[in-house]
């Protein structure tokens, strides 16, 4: 059985006076139901369900390194209490795998969650499987629904961006995706472990390069296509993560 409010009995209304005239006001409980009910409708995996700025672990062996984060999480700190009044409506964590780039990208959206915003979780690949099975006529409301989704809901926290094999479809299927909300300025948080050369440069690193000056990998602009690579920094404060100790190994080590 749910507690009723013992300020307004569940109403949502708290009677009172105001210059002499009886009033109501919104009680409390109405913006905490909500902050609730959009943390559980964010659909956060439980590896994340607790991922917050207070717990992001700093490397204490590298205070290179842990300077470097602690502007990251200044930088994702002030994004979120700006939001929406930001030049720019998203956030783009580039870096290499396990450097915290998740782990950050819902702590930010864990902020804006507690200020009211809606938010949805989705890992790229799985997203874009479900938009694929939403063709077929036998699948669920939820897969029909996903690429809509996608669309509208206000904040859109996209993990592992460019992690899936590229044909035409996904690529006209991301840049789709992308443009709405740049055109619309709806917030989209995404992570990537592809490099970019604009990424590396703007933070002064060289990236992941061979021994003759050249990054063989995929990049990121090869794996979801240059007009969604453009419309994507147009939209989003990019953050370039500092090579640290595999986040989620340094994490288990302090449990």
């Amino acid at each position: 059985m749910d507690k009723v409010c013992e300020k307004c009995d569940g109403t949502g209304w708290i009677p009172g006076e105001s210059h002499g005239i009886s009033a109501v006001t919104r009680c409390d409980c109405i913006f905490v139901e909500r902050r609730d009910r959009i943390e559980r409708s964010a659909s956060i995996p439980p590896l994340y369900q607790t991922a917050s700025l207070e717990n992001f672990l700093l490397p204490k062996d590298n205070p290179v390194a842990a300077r470097s984060l602690q502007s990251v999480m200044l930088n994702v700190r002030s994004y979120a209490r700006e939001f929406p009044q930001t030049d720019k409506p998203g956030l783009l964590f580039v870096g290499e795998p396990g450097t915290g780039k998740t782990h950050l990208a819902v702590a930010a959206g864990r902020i804006l969650m507690e200020r009211g915003f809606e938010c949805l979780f989705f890992d790229y690949q799985n997203l874009l499987d479900r938009i694929r099975s939403g063709y077929d006529a036998a699948s669920g409301t939820s897969d029909r629904e996903a690429y809509r989704t996608a669309l509208d809901v206000e904040v859109l926290l996209l993990d592992d961006l460019g992690a899936h094999r590229t044909t035409d479809w996904v690529e006209d299927t991301v840049t789709s995706i992308i443009t709405y909300r740049c055109n619309n300025r709806k917030a989209l948080i995404a992570t990537t472990n592809l490099p970019d050369v604009e990424a590396a440069a703007a933070s002064g690193e060289r990236g992941n390069l061979s021994p003759g000056g050249r990054d063989y990998r995929r990049t990121l602009g090869e794996s979801i296509g240059m007009r969604a690579r453009s419309r994507l920094f147009e939209m989003c404060r990019v953050i370039r993560m500092p090579a640290v100790e595999d986040y989620r190994i340094k994490k288990s080590r302090s449990l």
